[in-house]
């Protein structure tokens, strides 16, 4: 028993120690008493005193009321109080030699009592919201854009944006015969001089019976619609640098024939279209690139388009101030409306306070002129800028993807910041003005019609990263053009697209005070009435693996700044909750124009963002991408930003950390939240436990009242009963499912679910890079 004693002081020693540390903090006293308890049975180990299983025991029942009390009876939070203590008192059981048998069963009474009791609550259903959303329509013939039922032409179906199917042939009766149809494989995966956040996120077009996608390194791949073969593939070849913050396509765009017939899609392409003559093009795909491009290709055969700016390329550095390499680029898909091509790009976090601009900018969509540029630095000089004039130095970006009304001629673009995120002393009144929000620009000249802003003076990189979902809303005043955008912070919007007025109430709360000498916080911040911000992180929502893990979370927890939902970042160091990550992110949500209700997978993670005076020597080391230490060149600070994790490298906060949700858009209230995802690729042995995990991606809905969504970080494609949220079938994915799913008609008349799966650098997903496409069994 020796090294059971010297094990049992260790760990006592770092309970004693480290409780005391957080005791002089302000907070919980149970650590240090563990410590002293564990020291205590120690020294009767040694002196083979016999009650120390008697002592053990009843501390091991001290410990289970106390959890009990702090976090209720939820098995995360009992399992990570309790678990280190139940293995340690293991050796006590079998210890004959320290006492008799009845005391012996006496501590076997208290082990097996708190064992059970905490395995017992794995049955509970803590953190679910039970509910059930309409599934009756209650809007008939709904705008769903301008897209033939079968298909898919844009990032968001249409440029709606809606993720909405009408497509009804799998429903929650059949979708569990859903079978692999066909895979295919681009070949383009990581390589040695790619950056970490190496990402697959497209959503394939389907047009005509011929599926385009874009890969991480930019090639444009159409496949045949039955089979996944492939016509062509256009290589960009955009090469790698080390200067980016992402390596990532979500999509690309489609600007249809002027005779609206559909596009003749032949086997004319070629494996390396960029190969090919270049064409005057009638329809056209628009491909954003990472080095700053967009090019014009036929959708037949590949081609580049000779029509459009340079022989079908167009450099997306013009007249940008600061052009450096790796610091602008596309990831996100342009929108195509009334004649033009609308592009808005994305500018590296916190590199430098002089970067290139977030100019949004309209191209004519056949000759790639430019017809006018709006950027958030100078909001009414929308006239194209001359070819001596530079764009604002840099102004507000939005790198997420935008939505159009054709029919109300506006296009609605989700705002980021200007760089850098953290430190406000650099904005103009105009970039305060349209940063962190959604504003609504006029196709036809640029200028803003109307800006809703969701965080004034944003201090905590909460750019609006989502595609606005535009729906028409039904209220008791009639039905009303909707907007409903989801945003990192938990709240989402729902707003009259014309007018830009909540539709649901839009409140101000007060905010905390305090920041570096020469910036300040704003008094207050907006709130939606329909909302997923978490309540604030207390001490004991603290979590770890083990109760030592959890002490030193804990300690963090008191050590670090944090006074709720938007605590100014600090030297000090300061805990971002909901985090930057987002509660919604790129992905967003889904919303059902037929029935009134959206779908979203809201995310629960703390992270920290600590700010470094430059004048107090060595940064060490500088990171490239959006976490650890982001140089700020130029600025008198420095910015350290990574999740809150414990030295185990789990979230500080319990979990559950992802959920999905349903919520009815017309009532503006959530209906059912339940945990999403398992811990099967997260730990060294597969276990499918129901945890709530992390992910990134975004769903779609169909008429046929299911959702389709993968993204969380254990490698499945679901399917969800739009209804209630209840998982009724997945299938196994070969890599990462960070993308959004989407579904269209084969040429046969058949239902097709498709994801792409390549795994996402940033959340440590299996890598790949395939296509996967799903077919009712009684269909193949």
């Amino acid at each position: 028993m020796g090294f059971i004693a010297f094990l049992y002081s260790l760990i006592g020693l770092a309970l004693l120690g480290g409780g005391l540390w957080l005791i002089s903090l302000g907070g919980s006293w149970y650590f240090a008493l563990a410590g002293v308890v564990l020291l205590l049975v120690a020294a009767k180990v040694r002196t083979k005193r016999g009650n120390a299983q008697l002592i053990y025991g009843l501390f091991l029942l001290a410990s289970l009321v106390w959890a009990l009390w702090e976090s209720g009876y939820d098995w995360w939070a009992l399992a990570s109080r309790l678990g280190l203590f139940l293995i340690l008192g293991i050796p006590l059981l079998f210890s004959y030699r320290l006492m008799g048998r009845s005391k012996i069963s006496r501590l076997t009474a208290y082990w097996w009592l708190v064992a059970l009791v905490t395995l017992g609550s794995m049955l509970n259903t803590t953190h679910h919201l039970e509910g059930k959303l309409n599934t009756s329509p209650l809007v008939q013939s709904p705008n769903l854009g301008d897209v033939p039922e079968g298909d898919w032409y844009s990032y968001g179906r249409s440029p709606l944006g809606q993720r909405y199917s009408p497509l009804a042939q799998v429903t929650p009766a059949n979708v569990g015969q859903l079978e692999l149809a066909w895979q295919y494989q681009t070949g383009d995966t990581k390589g040695k001089g790619d950056i970490g956040e190496f990402t697959y996120e497209a959503t394939p077009l389907k047009i005509g019976n011929t599926l385009y996608f874009c890969t991480p390194h930019n090639w444009l791949v159409a496949l045949d619609a039955d089979s996944g073969e492939r016509r062509w593939q256009y290589n960009a070849k955009v090469g790698t640098d080390n200067q980016r913050q992402h390596q990532t396509c979500r999509g690309v765009s489609y600007l249809p024939p002027a005779t609206g017939e559909p596009v003749a899609l032949t086997a004319a392409g070629s494996a390396q279209a960029e190969t090919l003559p270049s064409i005057a093009c009638d329809a056209q795909l628009y491909l954003p690139t990472s080095d700053a491009k967009l090019i014009a290709l036929d959708p037949a055969t590949g081609a580049r388009c000779q029509n459009f700016a340079d022989d079908g390329v167009l450099n997306l550095l013009h007249n940008m101030p600061f052009p450096k390499s790796g610091y602008y680029y596309s990831t996100s898909p342009p929108v195509v409306a009334k004649g033009v091509v609308l592009v808005a790009g994305a500018v590296n976090d916190n590199y430098d306070i002089n970067s290139p601009s977030g100019v949004i900018r309209a191209y004519d969509v056949k000759t790639g002129d430019l017809k006018w540029n709006w950027d958030a630095a100078n909001p009414t000089e929308t006239q194209p800028i001359a070819k001596d004039k530079m764009y604002a130095t840099s102004s507000p970006n939005s790198w997420s993807v935008a939505s159009a009304d054709p029919q109300l001629g506006l296009a609605y673009f989700p705002m980021g910041n200007r760089t850098p995120d953290q430190l406000g002393m650099y904005r103009t009144p105009d970039e305060e003005k349209y940063a962190s929000s959604v504003v609504a620009l006029r196709l036809d000249n640029g200028q803003a019609e109307w800006v809703q802003q969701f965080v004034h003076h944003d201090l905590w990189d909460m750019d609006t990263p989502a595609q606005p979902s535009l729906v028409d809303i039904q209220t008791s005043k009639g039905l009303i053009p909707g907007l409903v955008v989801p945003t990192k912070q938990g709240d989402v919007y729902v707003l009259n697209r014309a007018t830009g007025e909540p539709i649901h109430p839009i409140t101000e709360a007060p905010a905390p005070q305090g920041t570096i000498e020469g910036d300040f916080a704003s008094p207050t911040q907006p709130v939606s009435a329909l909302t997923f911000n978490p309540p604030p992180l207390e001490e004991k929502d603290m979590w770890g693996a083990t109760a030592l893990d959890q002490l030193y979370c804990r300690i963090q927890f008191r050590s670090l700044r944090y006074e709720g939902r938007y605590t100014p970042p600090s030297e000090q160091g300061t805990i971002v909750y909901p985090g930057n990550f987002g509660v919604f992110n790129w992905g967003g949500i889904a919303v059902d124009p037929e029935r009134q209700v959206m779908f979203g997978m809201p995310l629960y993670l703390a992270f920290t963002s600590t700010l470094i005076p430059k004048d107090t020597g060595d940064l060490g080391e500088v990171n490239v991408g959006e976490h650890g230490v982001n140089a700020n060149e130029g600025a008198d600070y420095a910015v350290e930003l990574k999740p809150f994790l414990s030295p185990l490298g789990v979230p500080c906060q319990q979990p559950p950390w992802g959920y999905i949700a349903g919520a009815d858009l017309a009532q503006g209230k959530i209906i059912y939240q339940q945990k999403n995802g398992t811990v099967e690729d997260l730990t060294p042995l597969p276990l499918p436990i129901k945890m709530g995990v992390p992910g990134i991606g975004g769903p779609v809905i169909t008429k046929g009242g299911l959702v389709f969504m993968a993204a969380a970080v254990d490698n499945y494609l679901r399917a969800y009963d739009l209804g209630d949220g209840e998982e009724l079938w997945k299938a196994r994915l070969p890599a990462g499912g960070q993308a959004t799913p989407m579904t269209y008609l084969n040429s046969q008349g058949e239902q097709m679910v498709v994801i792409v799966a390549g795994g996402h650098g940033s959340i440590g997903t299996k890598l790949g890079d395939y296509v996967l496409a799903y077919q009712l069994r009684s269909q193949r």
